[in-house]
C-alpha cells in the first residue's frame, strides 16, 4: 500500500483500535478523517498527529446510533473539501449479562453502531472507493464472531455478521483494485472492557494491545494479494480452525458460557 495516497475514515477513532490506526496511518503519511462521540478526544489526537507527522486530519464528532449516518459522514467530508479514498469501521461497543436482563435500548444501539452502521457507511463510500481503485474497506469483527457468546449474545451475533458481510463484499471487491478485508481481534486492552463492565468477558484469553492489532491489519493490508479475513494472534488462529472445524456449535456455547461468565 502506498499511504501517502490515502485518506482514511477512521471510526471509533477516539480510543483504542481506532486511535491506534489513526497513529500508524499517520506515521506513514496518511490523511485523516476521524469520526467519534468525543470530538474534544478527537480534536486533541488530530493536533498531535498532524504536528508530529504533517499529515491532514479532520474530526467528525457523531454518534452512530442514529439513522442515516452514512449519508451524514458523506455529506460531512464533502462539506470540508475531502475526498475519502479509504474506510475503517472500528466503532462497536458490547453488551454483557444474560440477555433477558438487558436493557432493550442499550441492545438496540448496540446492534445500530455494530451492524447498521457499518452497513451504512459501507455502502455510502463503496462506489468512490471501487472507482478509486486502490484504497481498502476495513471492517473491525472480533474472534466473539467464530462462535456463539453466551452473555454477549448480541455482541457475537453483530460479529458475526460482519464477518460474513466483509467477506461477502471480498468477493465482489475482486478486479476492482479495492482491498476488502475483515479484522478480528481477541481480546484487546482498550476500553471495551470499561464499557463491558467486567474484564470476565476476556473469557481468561491472552490480552494483546492495539498496537499489536494495529500491526497485523497493515501487514495483511502491504501484502500483494489481502486476505479476506485476518485473526490475530497464532492462538485466536488456531482456536478458530478448531471450534469451525473439531466442535459442535453447542459444545462452544457451553464451553464459552463457563469462560466468560460474571464473577461470584
Amino acid at each position: 500500500m502506498d499511504f501517502n495516497r490515502q485518506t482514511v475514515l477512521v471510526t471509533g477513532a477516539s480510543a483504542g483500535i481506532g486511535s491506534e490506526f489513526a497513529r500508524q496511518l499517520a506515521r506513514r503519511g496518511a490523511n485523516l478523517v476521524l469520526v467519534a462521540r468525543r470530538q474534544e478526544r478527537l480534536e486533541e489526537l488530530a493536533s498531535h498527529l498532524c504536528a508530529a507527522h504533517g499529515v491532514q486530519v479532520h474530526v467528525i464528532a457523531a454518534d452512530l446510533s442514529g439513522q442515516g449516518v452514512g449519508t451524514r459522514l458523506t455529506e460531512e467530508v464533502e462539506r470540508i473539501g475531502v475526498t475519502v479514498t479509504s474506510v475503517i469501521n472500528n466503532a462497536g461497543f458490547a453488551t454483557y449479562g444474560p440477555f433477558h436482563e438487558e436493557d432493550p435500548e442499550r441492545l438496540r444501539q448496540e446492534i445500530a453502531v455494530n451492524v447498521t452502521a457499518v452497513v451504512d457507511i459501507s455502502r455510502a463510500f463503496i462506489g468512490q472507493l471501487r472507482a478509486r481503485g486502490d484504497g481498502f474497506l476495513v471492517n473491525v469483527a472480533s474472534m466473539a464472531a467464530y462462535t456463539p457468546t453466551p452473555v454477549m449474545s448480541v455482541y457475537g451475533a453483530t460479529k458475526a455478521f460482519v464477518l460474513s458481510f466483509t467477506e461477502a463484499l471480498w468477493v465482489e471487491s475482486r478486479g476492482t483494485g479495492l482491498r476488502v478485508m475483515v479484522l478480528s481481534p481477541g481480546a484487546t486492552r482498550t476500553e471495551f472492557f470499561d464499557v463491558v463492565g467486567s474484564e470476565n468477558a476476556a473469557g481468561g484469553s491472552r490480552m494483546r494491545t492495539a498496537e499489536e492489532v494495529v500491526d497485523t491489519a497493515l501487514k495483511a493490508l502491504d501484502r500483494k494479494t489481502t486476505p479476506a479475513s485476518v485473526i490475530v494472534g497464532r492462538d485466536n488462529r488456531l482456536t478458530a480452525f478448531a471450534t469451525r472445524h473439531f466442535m459442535s456449535r453447542t459444545f462452544v456455547a457451553k464451553t464459552i458460557s463457563r469462560m466468560v461468565a460474571p464473577a461470584t
